[in-house]
């Protein structure tokens, strides 16, 4: 198994919106291996705390032990940050100066080939970040319809060949079950016409991206996370948000404008009457992206986008 590491994207564009206080308590909603979580703790002083989740148990263990340095300044929960708040409230916490959100799968769970989330890797189809939980991406192939396979790979990996991949995979779960990573592969290749590939895109990343986002129910957990985590901002508190493909920063661009409208009446009443107030105030108006720097350092952070806001 490959040692859980994590290169933390975006790392100084991270401290620089979430300006961490000293003394602060802070949410890593997905904390991986812990690189962005040291960076924060360190940032906090004698006395910060910070709240780490993952419903990865892989990253929790190994977490851990990275930040056993820091005593009880670190908590890890083992959940999903959809739940943050309930499991803040059962410790007493009904209050953050920040949060940040790093979307996405872990470059350990891309590189565990047995996790079956690469298409590099031969493996089983399983993509589950909690493997403890949920049906595996193999069972979802074996169980959903030609149409809902199509709209899955449509519209959660934005793959405009989702009918006919949709179709192929119909066609040879008939004569056997899809189990493996290299399976899914080849009918993908098998699907997408060789001149509709793309220079820097391997044909299989798209339904890969859209297979995962369901299994893990990605964008319901955005949605949920996202309120919940601005709701336990303290007034002057940040968060910050990393994405790593359209779906996730669509998103998280249209929630923090919302977030940061007052009135929300139709344009053609006279007067305001839903009372609607802003909660928050959008900190980068466009999203922040890694320089050359880090491109040239770490490749993955190619697709990283960062939005910010501060609590009002």
């Amino acid at each position: 198994m490959a040692e859980f590491r994590h290169i933390p994207v975006l790392h100084a564009e991270v401290l620089q919106y979430l300006a961490p206080v000293d003394g602060g308590l802070y949410v890593d909603g997905t904390l991986g291996g812990g690189g962005h979580s040291v960076l924060i703790l360190n940032s906090t002083g004698e006395n910060g705390r910070l709240f780490g989740f993952d419903r990865d148990m892989s990253a929790i263990k190994a977490a851990s032990a990275s930040l056993a340095v820091f005593g009880d300044r670190f908590v890890a929960i083992n959940s999903n940050f959809s739940e943050m708040a309930s499991a803040l409230a059962e410790l007493g916490i009904t209050e953050i100066d920040g949060f940040l959100l790093d979307l996405g799968v872990s470059s350990h769970q891309l590189d565990t080939g047995e996790r079956g989330f690469s298409f590099q890797q031969d493996a089983p189809l399983d993509m589950r970040m909690d493997k403890g939980r949920g049906i595996t991406a193999a069972e979802l192939i074996a169980e959903s319809s030609h149409g809902e396979l199509a709209k899955i790979i449509r519209e959660y990996g934005e793959e405009r060949w989702a009918g006919r991949v949709a179709s192929f995979i119909c066609k040879a779960r008939e004569e056997s079950p899809i189990e493996t990573t290299f399976q899914l592969v080849d009918l993908i290749k098998a699907a997408i016409p060789k001149g509709a590939w793309e220079e820097r895109l391997h044909p299989a990343t798209r339904t890969f991206q859209g297979l995962r986002i369901a299994v893990n129910e990605e964008l319901e957990s955005l949605e949920k996370g996202l309120e919940a985590a601005v709701n336990l901002l303290k007034p002057g508190g940040r968060g910050v948000v990393i994405s790593f493909h359209s779906l996730e920063d669509r998103i998280v661009k249209q929630m923090f404008r919302n977030m940061a409208t007052g009135c929300i009446c139709p344009k053609e009443f006279p007067v305001c009457v839903c009372s609607h107030k802003p909660q928050v105030k959008v900190l980068t108006g466009k999203p922040v992206t890694a320089g050359k720097e880090e491109l040239s350092l770490n490749p993955r952070s190619r697709s990283a986008k960062l939005r910010a806001v501060a609590k009002l």
